[in-house]
């Protein structure tokens, strides 16, 4: 379970759909994914563990 911030709906903690792990060119990562509610895109940076756990938990690497 990914969680990010939606700037459109302005609600924290929203559970990402169909997230996706992209590496940053400074090396980071972050996830990207839709707001359930208005299907925006939402992105959430992340460590490089919580990017791996979430790569073995399912959620695709770009």
């Amino acid at each position: 379970m990914i969680t990010g911030y939606c700037v459109k709906c302005k609600k924290k903690g929203v559970e990402l759909n169909a997230p996706v792990i992209h590496k940053t060119k400074k090396g980071g990562f972050m996830a990207k994914g839709a707001c359930p509610t208005c299907s925006t895109v939402v992105c959430s940076i992340m460590s490089k563990d919580n990017a791996e756990k979430a790569i073995a938990g399912g959620a695709a690497q770009a």
